[in-house]
């Protein structure tokens, strides 16, 4: 699986998907500066610290986030198993092909969806059968494999950090796990460096050896104010340029912002109906409320996507 744009730019290609405009040329701005030895906003190799949202971010969240999309999926194969399903919510209803209806029950009804497909099974097991997906499934309105699915400009973005001494993580609501199987090759980003949500896992010996077992318990939720928590758990230090789409990543540009020194804070926003979706403040995906107003009035940079993307998706991809 390789999808183009994944590696870093070469010199003289600096974001070539970024329109010119005051977003791109903020972007420049920093990064030439944070680099630069004698400016006063110089900042050391070791605390050039990127901090990524996936969803809506680095890839498309509509109409369904991609790990609904994966545990959709699997409720249909793991359906002859469970005859239970056909007369029991959330599952009769996702069997029908009544989305809407299986997930009236919220955030609870949500959680059964996961733990019904994410759980019972080893850490190995449940990677191989995540990358068996991401390399096959195609999203219901561009018929794109998912890990196509990717935005172009900010790939450019994250090879462009890189290029300039930056390490790029991704801080998301959704799984670890899940986003491991695929980061390094979609994104250029090492397992190590990719933090989400995570459930319980139980150490057990087993006659082939010691596997990792996955539990039906959260551990840890990434979201909201939970993304400043995971970063100061897992890097331990501030980090220096943030980007999210969503009011779930509000309190990680807060948390980079609240840092002394140069600081870059990003929101994509979603404006572009032809050639993805526009949505912000309504959708009950990706809500883009207060952090676009806290945008507004402390100048953190707003993309908007339909007037500073020449492109959204890479061109390669089929």
């Amino acid at each position: 699986m390789k999808t183009p744009g994944t590696s870093d730019l070469p010199a003289g290609d600096t974001l070539p998907s970024w329109n010119g405009g005051t977003v791109k040329q903020s972007i420049v701005d920093f990064v030439t500066r944070a680099v630069s030895k004698d400016d006063k906003d110089f900042v050391l190799p070791a605390d050039r610290i990127a901090v990524f949202d996936n969803d809506g971010t680095l890839w498309t969240e509509q109409p369904i986030y991609t790990q609904l999309a994966f545990a959709l999926d699997r409720v249909r194969a793991l359906a002859p198993q469970h005859p239970e399903w056909t007369t029991t919510e959330p599952f009769a209803s996702l069997l029908k092909g009544d989305l809407q209806g299986a997930l009236a029950g919220g955030e609870p009804a949500l959680a059964q969806i996961v733990v019904a497909t994410h759980a019972g099974m080893t850490t190995e097991e449940f990677g191989r059968t995540v990358h068996d997906w991401i390399v096959t499934a195609t999203h219901p309105k561009t018929a794109r494999l998912y890990a196509e699915m990717v935005y172009q400009p900010m790939l450019e973005l994250l090879g462009y950090l890189r290029a300039n001494g930056f390490r790029t993580f991704i801080f998301s609501g959704g799984g670890a796990e899940f986003m491991r199987t695929f980061s390094e090759t979609v994104y250029g980003i090492p397992p190590e460096q990719v933090i989400g949500s995570t459930g319980k896992l139980k150490f057990e010996l087993r006659e082939g050896g010691p596997v990792l077992l996955k539990l039906p318990e959260v551990d840890f939720i990434d979201d909201k104010a939970g993304k400043p928590v995971g970063i100061h758990k897992h890097i331990g230090q501030r980090p220096v340029f943030a980007f999210g789409n969503s009011d779930g990543d509000l309190q990680m540009l807060q948390w980079t912002a609240a840092g002394s020194g140069a600081r870059f804070m990003g929101i994509v926003h979603h404006t572009d109906a032809e050639r993805e979706w526009a949505y912000d403040r309504t959708s009950h995906i990706g809500k883009l409320d207060s952090a676009l107003e806290e945008a507004s009035a402390k100048g953190w940079a707003v993309v908007d996507m339909k007037r500073d993307w020449n492109n959204v998706f890479p061109s390669a991809a089929r």
